[in-house]
């Protein structure tokens, strides 16, 4: 049982990564619309 949970955490570490690095890429996407917004005004 103990081996089941192990290898279960270890299969859910790259999910969880994968979580955080599409949330990094939309706030980098929302910053550069931001971006572009701002330019426009001018």
């Amino acid at each position: 049982m103990k081996r089941l949970a192990i290898m279960l955490f270890v299969v859910s570490l790259p999910v969880l990564a994968a979580c955080n690095t599409v949330q990094g890429v939309g706030k980098d996407v929302e910053s550069t619309g931001e971006v572009i917004q701002d330019a426009g005004k001018q």
